[in-house]
């Protein structure tokens, strides 16, 4: 347990010293959120959103850039320091180099596809000319790098079941790769929807992560429960400049990332099941918004006056903190529930 309080709160201190001058580097790169009244062409006018948002232009964008860019550096040192000091290595899968594979290709895969959505908003790159990487191009990327996530999950790691409470466990065989691709998948794009107020993504996830933590070291899975650790540290460095007012703000490369490494983990600790319970309020954000996109097609017409939950909450009038509160509130009572469910037999 030492080991990992000191590498969480290592990993605290040093980014917390870090992000301020990161903060100034924003600035000068000039990667911050922009006016409104800039978007380019190929946006789609979005009049509530911009109304209720419009206040956050010029706040610098691309906090998950360090915290990636850090998590890696000081797993990798924090694994080496476990070697040192001859700590036993116990993990749950014989082959633990490719549970440590399949979790850092999945955060930094998806890291590199959300920079590149950073970089074109910040930018005004025309998506016609750079690439010509559109939301559908970007879907089948994200696809891409899920599949070859699960199926090391699969062939490597050996895990082609779920367990489900009270009703026993099911074998999948290969129908697990397409399953765990879209939960990764799902997820990486519902934190990316979620991440839309000061510190709702970060808080969210935080007490999510404490509740995989909290497994990870019941089953004695090392590198999973190390790498979590190191996550954690991070992000309470990273929630205290991002909480309202924010002074950083995650952006496309932490929230893609943090969404289908979230999933992983999840996968990885074997609590398929569970996963969707413990990310509660992300499973609620991205449904919100899948159904008012599918009634919006279908019945032309809307089911919320805006979506997702957050942004109808906030449009139903409640001030921004309130949301992040209660929705930080109910991400606990969804993390405690769903670490009671997955630890039932």
């Amino acid at each position: 347990m030492a080991l990992y309080l000191f590498v969480m709160f290592m990993a605290f201190v040093i980014n917390f010293f870090l992000i301020v001058p990161y903060i100034n580097l924003l600035y000068r790169l000039k990667l911050q959120r922009r006016d409104q009244q800039t978007k380019d062409a190929f946006d789609k006018p979005t009049p509530i959103f911009d109304k209720l948002h419009n206040h956050k232009q010029g706040t610098p964008v691309g906090g998950g850039i360090l915290l990636v860019i850090t998590t890696v550096i000081l797993y990798a040192l924090s694994l080496v320091l476990s070697l040192i000091i001859r700590k036993p290595f116990s993990a749950n899968y014989p082959a633990f180099g490719s549970e440590i594979k399949i979790i850092l290709f999945t955060f930094i895969g998806f890291a590199v596809l959300g920079l590149y959505d950073d970089l074109t908003k910040m930018f005004q790159w025309n998506k016609t000319q750079f690439f010509g990487l559109r939301l559908r191009h970007k879907l089948v990327l994200e696809i891409l790098l899920a599949v070859v996530a699960s199926y090391w999950l699969s062939i490597e790691l050996k895990i082609d079941i779920m367990h489900i409470p009270f009703l026993g466990v099911y074998n999948m065989d290969l129908w697990y790769i397409p399953f765990a691709a879209f939960i990764v998948v799902a997820f990486s794009n519902a934190v990316n929807i979620t991440d839309g107020l000061d510190g709702l993504t970060s808080g969210v996830l935080l007490f999510a992560l404490m509740a995989f933590w909290a497994i990870a070291r019941s089953i004695i899975d090392m590198p999973t429960a190390l790498f979590i650790a190191v996550w954690l540290g991070g992000l309470v460095a990273f929630l205290y400049f991002n909480i309202w007012p924010a002074r950083i703000m995650l952006g496309d490369t932490g929230a893609l990332s943090f969404g289908a490494t979230f999933a992983v983990v999840g996968l990885v600790l074997g609590k398929a099941f569970a996963l969707p319970i413990i990310g509660g309020v992300f499973v609620l954000e991205i449904l919100t918004s899948l159904i008012q996109l599918l009634s919006k097609k279908f019945r032309n017409k809307k089911v919320f006056s805006v979506a997702p939950l957050h942004l109808y909450l906030q449009h139903r009038g409640w001030e921004e903190p309130k949301v992040v509160m209660r929705l930080w509130l109910l991400g606990i009572l969804f993390a405690v529930l769903g670490l009671m469910i997955a630890f039932m037999k």
